[in-house]
């Protein structure tokens, strides 16, 4: 059974491919049209489809549109309801409810070949939760799913038992977190349905003094359900413009909401472990993302094992779409075995990118021991391995990395991307020591959650620690990812130190590197000290001062 899953309708457009169960390959649209999100939610953009993502995605597996036995399309538009009578103010939703309609048609004019009665619909949160629950290493488990807005709801939490989901509750619109933080980041200044990680980072600067006014607004309902609209955001700070200087007040209230929010989905998945029993629970949507939701959730709440999905944001729809198709049709889903799931390129085909753009290369002896030292160096890399991740965190395929015993690493790493300089960068550690220096839910190989940074080594590491004493790290399994363990194990031999930096190979505003221009593009463009593309190594001074011509 070859079933290609679509996301399209709102943002984060996406495609994926499963084969009998097992998933083959996994892309967002924005690595290949280098438009960050894709596009903007908006209902005059609801018609665009991932073609470029789709296309990969078929040449990748060697199929034709024609090969596919159907297409699982992340939104059914019969279970829309007119955004008024939701209570939702988009006076062209219509419009968007229009295109999802004809979905299938446009589908087969993006992928010639592709018969339009093959394209099926799958709810929004439907697709949300198989993109979890089926793609987790625990094949029964609870699911909880929590985003902006599906057809007509924010939420659904159930139970996925031999491959099928068991749904218990679902919250209908406007009733949304998922938009309450939207809002949020719109009145701090931020891009609402883009920035919002921004809010979570400026948390930490804050104390919670409004908590007691938004529990009145944000609360659960004791049914699985909750209340979160028309918090009065003016009425607690005054708004941020975009761009001018946030003040104590901004980041009380970013402080206080998170807060709130962490409160009302411990009440949610106590609720969830009530009903079902179960040990394990999957989680997905984008409210997934909030990765310090997540951790109070692990270490407080009452399930003993926490799987979020890496793609949780819309864009993992796409999957969670041709999975639920699948175990419709009787295919066992495989568990997600890494976020890997993108392009990638042979060692020949890089070097023929590298000769293309005539820059000076050298193939050293072992990559990840020239980038050690490199690093030791304090020098800034950018590291591009493998096949590219699925989903919206740099995981050791396309990242930037740094040493973290230098504090104003942490500034020089977002001067390189033009970001604020409130942003955090995470830490990379071998998932055998990540437990003598990190306190929180290991392993962490998506970067997911947050780990408080054990005392000892604040001072050690200090470019990876945000101002309230946390990381959000990512663990690395030798078995799993070979060639990242091989770096940090040279890297610590050098230093003493077990961590390496890493955040994601992009700058501020643009999706992430994907392919090899877009990495020599971005090393030409940033001052970072040496790419590793593959096996090679091409240096800031050789490509940049006259250096001598490639072999």
């Amino acid at each position: 059974m070859r079933i290609l899953g679509i996301n399209a309708l709102f943002h984060d457009p996406a495609a994926a491919l499963v084969v009998d169960g097992r998933i083959v390959a996994a892309a967002e649209e924005e690595r290949f049209s280098r438009r960050k999100h894709g596009k903007r939610p908006v209902p005059f953009a609801a018609w665009e489809l991932p073609r470029l993502s789709a296309a990969w995605c078929l040449e990748h597996a060697g199929l034709t549109p024609a090969d596919l036995d159907a297409v699982a399309y992340s939104y059914d538009p019969a279970l829309a309801r007119p955004a008024s009578a939701m209570g939702l103010d988009d006076p062209w939703d219509h419009l968007r409810q229009t295109y999802a309609r004809e979905a299938p048609g446009f589908l087969a004019e993006a992928l010639p070949g592709l018969d339009p009665a093959t394209v099926r619909f799958v709810p929004h949160h439907v697709a949300h939760a198989a993109s979890a629950g089926l793609a987790a290493p625990h094949p029964d488990s609870a699911v909880l799913v929590l985003d902006g807005r599906g057809e007509c709801a924010s939420h659904l939490a159930g139970r996925y038992t031999g491959g099928v989901l068991d749904v218990l509750a679902t919250q209908v619109l406007p009733q949304s977190l998922g938009l309450v933080y939207e809002e949020l980041t719109e009145h701090l200044g931020f891009l609402r349905s883009s920035d919002e990680y921004k809010v979570m980072a400026l948390a930490a600067y804050g104390k919670p003094r409004f908590l007691p006014e938004l529990r009145e607004h944000l609360y659960a309902t004791g049914d699985g359900g909750f209340h979160a609209h028309a918090v009065p955001w003016a009425a607690l700070t005054a708004p941020r413009e975009p761009g001018q200087e946030w003040t104590q007040d901004h980041a009380d209230l970013a402080s206080s909401t998170q807060a709130c929010l962490e409160e009302l989905l411990l009440d949610l998945v106590r609720w969830l472990h009530g009903r079902t029993g179960a040990e394990s629970l999957a989680m997905a949507g984008g409210v997934a993302l909030n990765c310090v939701a997540n951790s109070r959730i692990a270490l407080e709440g009452p399930f003993r094992r926490v799987w979020v999905q890496p793609a949780a944001g819309d864009a993992g729809t796409a999957l969670g779409a041709a999975l639920h198709l699948a175990a419709g049709h009787g295919a066992q889903a495989a568990p997600m075995e890494g976020a890997d799931l993108g392009r990638g390129w042979s060692d020949e085909e890089l070097r023929h990118w590298l000769e293309q753009a005539r820059v000076p290369y050298e193939r050293p002896t072992d990559i990840a021991v020239a980038v050690a030292e490199e690093l030791a160096r304090d020098g800034i890399v950018a590291w591009f391995q493998g096949r590219a991740e699925y989903g919206p965190r740099a995981l050791g395929h396309r990242s930037l990395l740094a040493h973290p015993g230098r504090a104003e690493n942490l500034e020089r790493l977002n001067h390189v991307k033009g970001r604020e300089e409130f942003r955090p960068v995470a830490p990379m550690v071998l998932a055998d020591r990540a437990a003598d220096i990190f306190e929180g839910p290991l392993p962490s190989p998506y970067m997911l959650f947050v780990h408080g940074v054990a005392r000892t080594w604040r001072e050690r590491i200090p470019a990876v620690v945000h101002v309230d004493g946390t990381a959000r790290i990512q663990t690395v399994d030798p078995d799993r990812e070979p060639l990242v363990a091989r770096m940090l194990a040279a890297f610590e031999q050098r230093t003493g130190l077990p961590v390496v930096v890493n955040t994601s190979l992009n700058t501020a505003g643009r999706p992430m590197v994907d392919d090899p221009r877009d990495a020599l593009e971005c090393f030409g463009s940033a001052p970072v000290d040496l790419l590793a593309i593959g096996p090679y190594a091409v240096r800031r001074g050789r490509a940049y001062a006259g250096g001598e011509e490639a072999p």
